[in-house]
Protein backbone atom coordinates (compact mmCIF):
# COMPACT_ATOMS: atom_id res chain seq x y z
CA UNK A 1 0.00 0.00 0.00
CA UNK A 2 2.75 2.36 0.94
CA UNK A 3 1.29 6.00 1.81
CA UNK A 4 2.63 7.84 4.48
CA UNK A 5 -0.13 10.58 4.91
CA UNK A 6 -3.12 10.28 7.10
CA UNK A 7 -6.37 11.08 5.46
CA UNK A 8 -9.48 12.94 6.21
CA UNK A 9 -10.85 9.87 7.90
CA UNK A 10 -7.77 9.32 9.87
CA UNK A 11 -8.00 12.58 11.39
CA UNK A 12 -11.96 12.22 11.74
CA UNK A 13 -11.80 9.68 13.73
CA UNK A 14 -8.68 10.82 16.09
CA UNK A 15 -10.53 14.02 16.72
CA UNK A 16 -13.82 12.44 17.52
CA UNK A 17 -12.20 9.81 19.83
CA UNK A 18 -10.12 12.84 21.63
CA UNK A 19 -13.72 14.66 22.20
CA UNK A 20 -15.06 11.69 23.52
CA UNK A 21 -12.15 11.43 26.22
CA UNK A 22 -12.49 15.74 26.85
CA UNK A 23 -16.35 14.33 27.59
CA UNK A 24 -15.65 11.75 29.47
CA UNK A 25 -14.24 14.64 31.84
CA UNK A 26 -17.03 17.03 31.88
CA UNK A 27 -19.41 14.39 32.08
CA UNK A 28 -18.50 13.30 35.92
CA UNK A 29 -17.87 16.86 36.64
CA UNK A 30 -20.40 17.70 38.62
CA UNK A 31 -19.97 14.72 41.35
CA UNK A 32 -16.47 15.89 42.66
CA UNK A 33 -17.67 17.71 45.27
CA UNK A 34 -15.26 15.93 47.71
CA UNK A 35 -11.88 14.47 48.07
CA UNK A 36 -13.77 11.49 48.55
CA UNK A 37 -15.46 11.70 45.04
CA UNK A 38 -12.24 12.95 43.22
CA UNK A 39 -9.67 9.48 44.34
CA UNK A 40 -12.53 7.27 44.85
CA UNK A 41 -15.76 7.22 43.81
CA UNK A 42 -16.70 4.64 46.31
CA UNK A 43 -19.41 2.63 45.20
CA UNK A 44 -20.81 4.24 42.47
CA UNK A 45 -18.83 1.87 39.82
CA UNK A 46 -19.53 -1.71 38.99
CA UNK A 47 -16.56 -4.05 39.57
CA UNK A 48 -16.30 -5.02 35.85
CA UNK A 49 -15.67 -1.93 34.96
CA UNK A 50 -12.87 -1.41 37.67
CA UNK A 51 -11.51 -4.65 36.46
CA UNK A 52 -11.19 -3.26 32.56
CA UNK A 53 -9.66 0.28 34.53
CA UNK A 54 -7.16 -1.77 36.02
CA UNK A 55 -6.29 -3.25 32.24
CA UNK A 56 -5.83 0.02 31.19
CA UNK A 57 -4.38 1.29 34.05
CA UNK A 58 -1.54 -1.24 32.87
CA UNK A 59 -1.61 -0.88 29.20
CA UNK A 60 0.02 2.49 27.74
CA UNK A 61 2.18 3.37 25.14
CA UNK A 62 4.65 1.52 26.29
CA UNK A 63 2.53 -1.62 25.58
CA UNK A 64 1.55 -0.39 22.39
CA UNK A 65 5.38 0.39 21.20
CA UNK A 66 7.90 -0.99 23.94
CA UNK A 67 6.33 -4.49 23.46
CA UNK A 68 6.77 -4.82 19.47
CA UNK A 69 9.48 -3.49 19.71
CA UNK A 70 11.11 -5.86 22.08
CA UNK A 71 9.43 -8.44 19.75
CA UNK A 72 10.86 -7.11 16.92
CA UNK A 73 14.82 -7.39 18.19
CA UNK A 74 14.97 -10.09 20.46
CA UNK A 75 12.33 -12.71 21.86
CA UNK A 76 9.78 -12.70 24.56
CA UNK A 77 12.33 -13.11 27.60
CA UNK A 78 11.03 -9.41 29.02
CA UNK A 79 7.04 -10.99 28.88
CA UNK A 80 7.78 -13.18 31.55
CA UNK A 81 7.86 -10.55 34.38
CA UNK A 82 4.40 -10.02 33.29
CA UNK A 83 3.73 -13.64 33.14
CA UNK A 84 4.18 -14.22 36.84
CA UNK A 85 2.04 -11.25 38.10
CA UNK A 86 -0.99 -13.98 38.06
CA UNK A 87 1.26 -16.32 39.91
CA UNK A 88 1.59 -13.48 43.02
CA UNK A 89 -2.00 -12.54 42.48
CA UNK A 90 -4.00 -15.53 42.42
CA UNK A 91 -2.10 -16.51 45.84
CA UNK A 92 -2.28 -12.87 47.98
CA UNK A 93 -5.08 -10.99 46.56
CA UNK A 94 -7.84 -12.85 48.86
CA UNK A 95 -6.25 -11.23 51.95
CA UNK A 96 -4.54 -7.93 50.45
CA UNK A 97 -7.58 -6.68 49.04
CA UNK A 98 -10.02 -6.67 52.44
CA UNK A 99 -6.70 -5.98 54.42
CA UNK A 100 -6.43 -2.73 52.81
CA UNK A 101 -9.99 -1.67 52.87
CA UNK A 102 -10.22 -2.11 56.55
CA UNK A 103 -7.22 -0.70 57.99
CA UNK A 104 -6.27 2.60 54.96
CA UNK A 105 -8.52 5.47 54.19
CA UNK A 106 -6.73 6.46 50.61
CA UNK A 107 -3.46 6.00 50.46
CA UNK A 108 -1.50 2.67 50.01
CA UNK A 109 1.54 3.99 52.23
CA UNK A 110 -0.71 4.68 55.28
CA UNK A 111 -0.55 1.16 56.11
CA UNK A 112 3.25 1.63 56.48
CA UNK A 113 2.93 4.11 58.79
CA UNK A 114 0.70 2.29 61.04
CA UNK A 115 3.24 -0.52 60.66
CA UNK A 116 6.32 0.90 61.03
CA UNK A 117 5.76 4.62 61.38
CA UNK A 118 6.50 8.02 59.13
CA UNK A 119 9.94 7.00 57.84
CA UNK A 120 8.88 3.78 56.03
CA UNK A 121 5.82 5.75 54.74
CA UNK A 122 7.84 8.47 53.36
CA UNK A 123 10.32 6.39 52.31
CA UNK A 124 7.49 3.93 50.44
CA UNK A 125 5.44 7.23 49.61
CA UNK A 126 8.75 8.88 47.45
CA UNK A 127 9.86 5.95 45.97
CA UNK A 128 6.43 5.35 44.35
CA UNK A 129 6.74 8.88 43.14
CA UNK A 130 9.63 8.15 41.50
CA UNK A 131 8.84 5.18 40.14
CA UNK A 132 5.56 6.90 38.38
CA UNK A 133 7.05 9.89 36.88
CA UNK A 134 9.77 8.54 35.13
CA UNK A 135 7.26 5.59 33.42
CA UNK A 136 5.16 8.79 32.89
CA UNK A 137 7.86 10.87 31.17
CA UNK A 138 8.14 7.52 28.85
CA UNK A 139 4.75 7.05 28.41
CA UNK A 140 4.66 10.60 26.60
CA UNK A 141 7.78 10.48 25.14
CA UNK A 142 6.83 6.91 23.15
CA UNK A 143 3.47 8.22 22.13
CA UNK A 144 5.29 11.63 20.98
CA UNK A 145 8.07 9.41 18.89
CA UNK A 146 5.33 7.19 16.93
CA UNK A 147 2.74 10.55 16.21
CA UNK A 148 5.74 12.10 15.26
CA UNK A 149 7.00 9.51 13.03
CA UNK A 150 3.23 8.76 11.36
CA UNK A 151 2.25 12.81 10.85
CA UNK A 152 5.24 14.93 11.09
CA UNK A 153 4.18 16.91 14.30
CA UNK A 154 6.51 17.92 16.59
CA UNK A 155 7.61 15.61 19.57
CA UNK A 156 7.60 18.89 21.81
CA UNK A 157 4.07 19.54 21.31
CA UNK A 158 2.58 16.31 20.83
CA UNK A 159 4.06 15.68 24.75
CA UNK A 160 2.62 19.04 25.69
CA UNK A 161 -0.81 18.34 24.07
CA UNK A 162 -0.98 14.99 25.78
CA UNK A 163 -0.29 16.24 29.02
CA UNK A 164 -2.82 18.96 28.65
CA UNK A 165 -4.99 16.54 27.58
CA UNK A 166 -5.00 14.37 30.67
CA UNK A 167 -4.93 17.38 33.14
CA UNK A 168 -7.62 18.57 32.27
CA UNK A 169 -9.65 15.05 32.38
CA UNK A 170 -8.35 14.74 36.50
CA UNK A 171 -9.29 18.55 36.92
CA UNK A 172 -12.76 17.94 35.49
CA UNK A 173 -13.61 14.20 36.28
CA UNK A 174 -11.43 12.90 39.07
CA UNK A 175 -10.83 8.86 39.01
CA UNK A 176 -14.73 8.20 38.21
CA UNK A 177 -14.36 9.80 34.70
CA UNK A 178 -10.53 8.03 34.49
CA UNK A 179 -12.19 4.73 35.21
CA UNK A 180 -15.21 5.20 32.51
CA UNK A 181 -12.64 6.50 30.02
CA UNK A 182 -10.68 3.13 30.42
CA UNK A 183 -13.81 0.94 29.57
CA UNK A 184 -13.67 2.95 26.65
CA UNK A 185 -9.91 2.85 25.69
CA UNK A 186 -10.10 -1.15 26.58
CA UNK A 187 -12.32 -2.12 23.87
CA UNK A 188 -10.39 0.15 21.50
CA UNK A 189 -6.86 -1.48 22.83
CA UNK A 190 -8.64 -4.63 22.30
CA UNK A 191 -9.63 -4.62 18.61
CA UNK A 192 -6.93 -2.50 17.08
CA UNK A 193 -4.32 -4.72 18.53
CA UNK A 194 -6.12 -7.93 17.01
CA UNK A 195 -7.17 -6.13 13.74
CA UNK A 196 -2.95 -5.23 13.64
CA UNK A 197 -2.00 -8.79 14.06
CA UNK A 198 -4.49 -10.52 11.83
CA UNK A 199 -3.01 -7.67 8.82
CA UNK A 200 0.34 -8.81 9.70
CA UNK A 201 -0.85 -12.63 9.25
CA UNK A 202 -2.28 -11.68 6.37
CA UNK A 203 0.75 -9.95 4.63
CA UNK A 204 3.69 -12.13 5.43
CA UNK A 205 4.26 -14.79 2.43
CA UNK A 206 3.22 -17.87 4.05
CA UNK A 207 1.19 -16.83 6.81
CA UNK A 208 1.18 -17.81 10.34
CA UNK A 209 2.92 -20.75 9.75
CA UNK A 210 5.84 -18.69 8.07
CA UNK A 211 5.82 -16.12 10.71
CA UNK A 212 6.54 -19.02 13.66
CA UNK A 213 9.14 -20.82 11.18
CA UNK A 214 10.99 -17.73 10.40
CA UNK A 215 11.04 -16.44 14.17
CA UNK A 216 12.22 -19.70 15.54
CA UNK A 217 15.30 -20.02 13.43
CA UNK A 218 16.15 -16.59 14.07
CA UNK A 219 15.48 -17.11 17.91
CA UNK A 220 13.05 -14.20 18.32
CA UNK A 221 10.80 -17.30 20.22
CA UNK A 222 10.51 -18.35 23.28
CA UNK A 223 12.01 -17.01 27.15
CA UNK A 224 15.57 -17.96 26.99
CA UNK A 225 18.43 -17.94 27.99
CA UNK A 226 17.66 -20.44 30.39
CA UNK A 227 21.18 -20.08 31.95
CA UNK A 228 21.46 -20.51 35.86
CA UNK A 229 22.85 -16.91 35.54
CA UNK A 230 22.21 -13.50 37.46
CA UNK A 231 24.68 -11.31 35.74
CA UNK A 232 22.95 -11.03 32.40
CA UNK A 233 19.47 -10.91 31.00
CA UNK A 234 18.29 -14.59 31.32
CA UNK A 235 14.69 -16.14 32.29
CA UNK A 236 15.54 -16.72 35.37
CA UNK A 237 16.69 -13.14 36.75
CA UNK A 238 12.86 -11.57 34.61
CA UNK A 239 11.16 -14.74 36.42
CA UNK A 240 12.05 -13.73 39.79
CA UNK A 241 12.18 -9.70 39.81
CA UNK A 242 8.51 -10.84 38.14
CA UNK A 243 7.34 -12.35 41.43
CA UNK A 244 8.90 -9.39 43.43
CA UNK A 245 7.40 -7.04 40.61
CA UNK A 246 3.76 -8.76 41.27
CA UNK A 247 3.86 -8.05 45.18
CA UNK A 248 4.97 -4.46 44.25
CA UNK A 249 2.09 -3.77 41.77
CA UNK A 250 -0.90 -5.42 43.12
CA UNK A 251 0.23 -4.74 46.79
CA UNK A 252 1.80 -1.57 47.49
CA UNK A 253 1.24 0.28 44.21
CA UNK A 254 -1.06 3.29 44.87
CA UNK A 255 -2.43 3.24 41.07
CA UNK A 256 -3.70 -0.47 41.89
CA UNK A 257 -4.92 -0.21 45.24
CA UNK A 258 -7.01 3.01 44.35
CA UNK A 259 -8.96 0.81 42.57
CA UNK A 260 -9.46 -2.29 45.59
CA UNK A 261 -10.91 0.78 47.93
CA UNK A 262 -13.28 1.98 44.93
CA UNK A 263 -15.31 -1.03 44.65
CA UNK A 264 -18.50 -1.57 46.24
CA UNK A 265 -17.41 -5.03 48.82
CA UNK A 266 -14.64 -7.01 49.10
CA UNK A 267 -15.75 -9.80 47.07
CA UNK A 268 -16.04 -6.80 44.05
CA UNK A 269 -12.64 -5.71 44.43
CA UNK A 270 -10.99 -8.88 44.25
CA UNK A 271 -13.41 -10.30 41.13
CA UNK A 272 -12.26 -6.55 39.72
CA UNK A 273 -8.61 -7.45 40.10
CA UNK A 274 -8.27 -10.76 38.93
CA UNK A 275 -10.45 -9.67 36.10
CA UNK A 276 -8.15 -7.07 34.92
CA UNK A 277 -4.69 -9.02 35.33
CA UNK A 278 -6.47 -11.95 33.27
CA UNK A 279 -7.23 -9.41 30.47
CA UNK A 280 -3.81 -7.58 30.80
CA UNK A 281 -1.43 -10.66 30.45
CA UNK A 282 -3.33 -11.54 26.86
CA UNK A 283 -2.81 -7.99 26.07
CA UNK A 284 0.98 -7.65 26.72
CA UNK A 285 1.21 -11.69 24.77
CA UNK A 286 -0.27 -9.94 21.81
CA UNK A 287 1.57 -6.68 21.48
CA UNK A 288 4.82 -8.77 21.90
CA UNK A 289 3.78 -11.00 19.61
CA UNK A 290 2.90 -8.05 16.96
CA UNK A 291 6.98 -7.45 17.23
CA UNK A 292 7.53 -10.84 16.30
CA UNK A 293 5.48 -10.71 13.06
CA UNK A 294 6.30 -7.70 12.18
CA UNK A 295 10.24 -9.08 12.58
CA UNK A 296 9.20 -11.60 10.28
CA UNK A 297 7.18 -9.23 7.30
CA UNK A 298 10.34 -7.09 7.56
CA UNK A 299 12.72 -9.81 6.48
CA UNK A 300 10.40 -10.24 3.25
CA UNK A 301 10.35 -6.41 2.64
CA UNK A 302 12.59 -3.51 2.77
CA UNK A 303 13.44 -1.89 6.15
CA UNK A 304 14.22 1.63 5.25
CA UNK A 305 17.22 2.47 7.27
CA UNK A 306 16.10 5.39 9.15
CA UNK A 307 13.18 3.41 10.96
CA UNK A 308 14.81 1.79 14.13
CA UNK A 309 12.36 -0.71 16.73
CA UNK A 310 10.54 1.62 18.46
CA UNK A 311 9.21 3.13 15.65
CA UNK A 312 8.43 0.13 13.18
CA UNK A 313 5.05 -0.93 14.33
CA UNK A 314 4.08 3.30 13.68
CA UNK A 315 5.98 2.85 10.10
CA UNK A 316 3.70 -0.38 9.49
CA UNK A 317 0.91 1.40 10.35
CA UNK A 318 0.99 4.30 8.37
CA UNK A 319 2.51 2.13 5.30
CA UNK A 320 0.36 -1.04 4.96
CA UNK A 321 -3.02 -0.21 6.57
CA UNK A 322 -6.00 1.08 5.10
CA UNK A 323 -7.13 4.58 5.40
CA UNK A 324 -9.97 4.50 8.42
CA UNK A 325 -7.91 1.13 10.32
CA UNK A 326 -4.73 3.67 10.74
CA UNK A 327 -7.03 6.47 12.35
CA UNK A 328 -8.46 3.92 14.57
CA UNK A 329 -5.06 2.19 15.77
CA UNK A 330 -3.87 5.70 15.88
CA UNK A 331 -6.76 6.48 17.95
CA UNK A 332 -6.17 3.93 20.40
CA UNK A 333 -3.01 4.17 21.06
CA UNK A 334 -3.51 7.92 21.88
CA UNK A 335 -6.22 6.79 24.46
CA UNK A 336 -3.93 4.50 25.98
CA UNK A 337 -1.64 6.62 26.89
CA UNK A 338 -4.10 8.70 28.31
CA UNK A 339 -5.69 6.48 30.02
CA UNK A 340 -3.05 5.07 32.08
CA UNK A 341 -1.14 8.66 32.14
CA UNK A 342 -4.63 9.97 33.46
CA UNK A 343 -4.75 7.00 36.27
CA UNK A 344 -1.20 7.45 37.42
CA UNK A 345 -1.64 11.51 37.84
CA UNK A 346 -4.77 10.84 39.60
CA UNK A 347 -2.50 8.13 42.41
CA UNK A 348 0.28 10.76 42.50
CA UNK A 349 -2.13 13.62 43.76
CA UNK A 350 -3.56 11.50 45.70
CA UNK A 351 -0.66 10.54 47.41
CA UNK A 352 0.75 14.01 47.35
CA UNK A 353 -2.60 15.06 49.46
CA UNK A 354 -2.43 12.58 51.96
CA UNK A 355 0.95 11.76 52.85
CA UNK A 356 2.18 15.49 52.35
CA UNK A 357 0.27 18.53 52.12
CA UNK A 358 -2.63 16.69 54.96
CA UNK A 359 0.48 15.97 57.35
CA UNK A 360 1.78 19.50 56.75
CA UNK A 361 -1.74 21.08 56.72
CA UNK A 362 -3.76 19.63 59.03
CA UNK A 363 -7.06 20.35 60.33
CA UNK A 364 -8.53 22.14 57.32
CA UNK A 365 -11.63 21.45 55.54
CA UNK A 366 -12.87 18.94 52.50
CA UNK A 367 -13.24 21.75 50.44
CA UNK A 368 -9.67 22.99 51.28
CA UNK A 369 -8.21 19.48 50.63
CA UNK A 370 -9.78 19.00 47.76
CA UNK A 371 -8.72 22.00 46.36
CA UNK A 372 -5.14 20.78 47.29
CA UNK A 373 -6.22 18.00 45.31
CA UNK A 374 -6.59 19.52 41.79
CA UNK A 375 -3.16 21.71 42.29
CA UNK A 376 -1.50 18.33 42.98
CA UNK A 377 -2.72 17.38 39.49
CA UNK A 378 -1.78 20.23 37.88
CA UNK A 379 1.90 20.24 39.42
CA UNK A 380 2.36 16.73 38.87
CA UNK A 381 0.88 17.24 35.13
CA UNK A 382 3.36 19.24 34.41
CA UNK A 383 6.30 17.65 36.07
CA UNK A 384 5.49 14.42 33.52
CA UNK A 385 5.27 16.98 30.65
CA UNK A 386 8.98 18.08 31.55
CA UNK A 387 10.29 14.67 31.79
CA UNK A 388 8.97 13.97 28.59
CA UNK A 389 10.92 16.35 27.29
CA UNK A 390 13.88 15.17 28.57
CA UNK A 391 13.26 12.18 26.93
CA UNK A 392 12.80 13.36 23.68
CA UNK A 393 15.76 15.49 23.45
CA UNK A 394 17.79 12.61 24.92
CA UNK A 395 16.12 9.62 23.15
CA UNK A 396 16.02 6.64 24.03
CA UNK A 397 16.41 3.06 22.76
CA UNK A 398 15.20 -0.43 24.02
CA UNK A 399 12.60 1.36 26.17
CA UNK A 400 11.08 -1.44 27.54
CA UNK A 401 14.22 -2.68 28.73
CA UNK A 402 14.89 0.85 29.92
CA UNK A 403 11.62 0.54 32.32
CA UNK A 404 12.03 -2.41 33.87
CA UNK A 405 15.29 -1.54 35.03
CA UNK A 406 13.64 2.05 36.50
CA UNK A 407 11.55 0.07 38.45
CA UNK A 408 14.00 -2.39 39.59
CA UNK A 409 15.95 0.59 40.76
CA UNK A 410 13.14 2.27 42.25
CA UNK A 411 11.52 -0.28 44.26
CA UNK A 412 14.28 0.18 46.80
CA UNK A 413 13.11 -2.94 48.84
CA UNK A 414 9.74 -1.58 49.68
CA UNK A 415 8.38 -5.50 48.64
CA UNK A 416 10.80 -6.51 51.85
CA UNK A 417 9.02 -4.11 54.13
CA UNK A 418 5.87 -4.79 52.91
CA UNK A 419 6.25 -8.75 53.25
CA UNK A 420 7.91 -8.00 57.44
CA UNK A 421 4.55 -5.96 57.75
CA UNK A 422 1.93 -8.32 57.04
CA UNK A 423 3.91 -11.57 57.93
CA UNK A 424 6.29 -10.82 60.91
CA UNK A 425 4.66 -9.57 64.46
CA UNK A 426 8.23 -9.34 65.68
CA UNK A 427 9.30 -6.38 63.10
CA UNK A 428 8.86 -3.26 64.59
CA UNK A 429 9.93 0.27 63.67
CA UNK A 430 13.20 0.78 64.53
CA UNK A 431 14.76 -2.57 62.70
CA UNK A 432 12.89 -1.47 59.68
CA UNK A 433 13.78 1.32 59.55
CA UNK A 434 18.10 0.32 60.02
CA UNK A 435 17.32 -2.11 57.26
CA UNK A 436 15.95 0.61 55.09
CA UNK A 437 19.02 3.20 55.52
CA UNK A 438 20.88 -0.28 54.47
CA UNK A 439 18.86 -0.32 51.62
CA UNK A 440 19.67 2.87 50.42
CA UNK A 441 23.12 2.36 50.96
CA UNK A 442 23.13 -0.83 48.89
CA UNK A 443 21.51 0.49 45.97
CA UNK A 444 23.89 3.68 45.61
CA UNK A 445 26.71 1.51 45.19
CA UNK A 446 25.11 -1.21 43.02
CA UNK A 447 24.09 1.85 40.82
CA UNK A 448 27.62 3.77 41.08
CA UNK A 449 29.43 0.54 40.52
CA UNK A 450 27.83 -0.66 37.52
CA UNK A 451 26.78 2.43 35.48
CA UNK A 452 29.18 3.28 32.96
CA UNK A 453 29.68 6.59 31.57
CA UNK A 454 31.55 8.11 28.60
CA UNK A 455 32.31 6.57 24.94
CA UNK A 456 34.33 3.24 23.52
CA UNK A 457 37.77 3.23 24.87
CA UNK A 458 37.49 6.02 27.73
CA UNK A 459 34.45 4.08 29.32
CA UNK A 460 34.75 3.81 32.85
CA UNK A 461 32.33 3.19 35.99
CA UNK A 462 30.98 6.06 38.06
CA UNK A 463 32.74 4.55 40.77
CA UNK A 464 35.34 1.61 40.06
CA UNK A 465 35.59 -0.35 43.18
CA UNK A 466 37.67 -3.46 41.11
CA UNK A 467 36.32 -6.99 42.19
CA UNK A 468 33.62 -5.61 44.61
CA UNK A 469 31.62 -3.89 41.38
CA UNK A 470 28.14 -4.83 41.41
CA UNK A 471 28.28 -7.27 38.51
CA UNK A 472 25.09 -8.79 38.70
CA UNK A 473 21.79 -7.67 36.00
CA UNK A 474 20.32 -4.50 36.90
CA UNK A 475 16.49 -6.70 37.42
CA UNK A 476 18.26 -8.05 40.10
CA UNK A 477 18.61 -4.92 42.02
CA UNK A 478 15.21 -4.82 42.66
CA UNK A 479 15.47 -8.26 43.89
CA UNK A 480 18.15 -8.14 46.45
CA UNK A 481 17.03 -4.96 47.69
CA UNK A 482 14.14 -6.47 48.95
CA UNK A 483 15.37 -9.60 50.16
CA UNK A 484 18.03 -7.44 51.92
CA UNK A 485 15.15 -5.10 53.95
CA UNK A 486 13.97 -8.35 54.77
CA UNK A 487 16.95 -9.93 56.60
CA UNK A 488 18.42 -6.81 58.12
CA UNK A 489 14.78 -5.95 59.25
CA UNK A 490 13.74 -9.01 60.82
CA UNK A 491 17.57 -9.38 62.45
CA UNK A 492 17.87 -5.80 63.95
CA UNK A 493 13.99 -6.03 65.26
CA UNK A 494 15.37 -8.70 67.72
CA UNK A 495 17.39 -6.13 69.38
CA UNK A 496 14.39 -3.88 70.02
CA UNK A 497 10.94 -4.69 72.13
CA UNK A 498 8.30 -6.40 70.36
CA UNK A 499 6.05 -4.06 69.35
CA UNK A 500 2.26 -3.78 70.23
CA UNK A 501 0.25 -4.22 66.67
CA UNK A 502 -3.25 -3.80 65.73
CA UNK A 503 -3.85 -7.91 64.69
CA UNK A 504 -6.10 -6.15 61.17
CA UNK A 505 -2.44 -5.05 59.50
CA UNK A 506 -0.98 -8.69 59.89
CA UNK A 507 -1.91 -11.65 57.83
CA UNK A 508 -2.52 -14.01 61.09
CA UNK A 509 -5.43 -11.01 61.80
CA UNK A 510 -6.84 -11.89 58.82
CA UNK A 511 -6.91 -15.62 58.98
CA UNK A 512 -8.41 -15.29 62.29
CA UNK A 513 -11.30 -12.55 60.92
CA UNK A 514 -11.86 -14.90 57.65
CA UNK A 515 -12.28 -17.77 60.03
CA UNK A 516 -14.23 -16.32 62.47
CA UNK A 517 -16.66 -14.83 59.78
CA UNK A 518 -17.01 -18.35 57.72
CA UNK A 519 -17.89 -20.08 61.76
CA UNK A 520 -20.38 -16.99 61.64
CA UNK A 521 -21.93 -17.83 58.36
CA UNK A 522 -22.10 -21.32 59.43
CA UNK A 523 -23.80 -20.32 62.69
CA UNK A 524 -26.18 -18.52 60.56
CA UNK A 525 -27.13 -21.25 58.39
CA UNK A 526 -27.89 -23.56 61.03
CA UNK A 527 -30.07 -20.92 62.94
CA UNK A 528 -31.61 -20.28 59.67
CA UNK A 529 -32.27 -24.15 59.13
CA UNK A 530 -34.04 -25.27 62.70
CA UNK A 531 -37.36 -23.18 62.30
CA UNK A 532 -37.76 -24.43 58.92
CA UNK A 533 -37.26 -27.80 60.08
CA UNK A 534 -39.81 -27.40 62.93
CA UNK A 535 -41.72 -26.08 60.55
CA UNK A 536 -42.11 -28.35 58.05
CA UNK A 537 -42.83 -31.23 61.02
CA UNK A 538 -45.90 -28.84 62.09
CA UNK A 539 -47.14 -29.26 58.76
CA UNK A 540 -46.93 -32.82 58.54
CA UNK A 541 -48.45 -33.49 61.87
Amino acid sequence: MNKTALGAVDYGIIVIVIMITLYMGMRYAKNQTSTHSFFSARGRIPSWAIGISLLATLISSVTFLGYPSEGFTSNWILLVQGLMVPVVLLVSIWFIVPMYRRVIGLSTYEYFEKRFGLFARYYSSIAFVLRQFSGMGTVLYLLAVALSSMTGANTFWVIAGTGAIIITINLLGGLEAVIWLDVFQGFMLFVSGIICLLLIFFAVDGGVQEVWHVAQLNHRTGFGPYDFDFKHLTFVVVAINGLFYGIQKYGTDQTVVQRYLTAKTDKGAIGASLLGILLTVPVWALFMLIGTALFVYYTQQPLPAHVNANSVFPYFIMTELPTGVVGFVLAAMISAAICSLSADLNSLAAVGVEDYYKKMRPGKTDRAYLASSRWMVLFSGLITISIGFVYAFLGSEGILGVIFTLYAIFSGGIVGVFLLGLFSSRANEKGVNIAIITCIFFTAYALLTSTEIGVGAEKRKLLDLGAFNFTHHKLMLGVYSHVLVVVVGYICSLFFPKPAINENLLYSGWSKWKKAKRQEEKSNRLHLERPTTSAYKLYQE
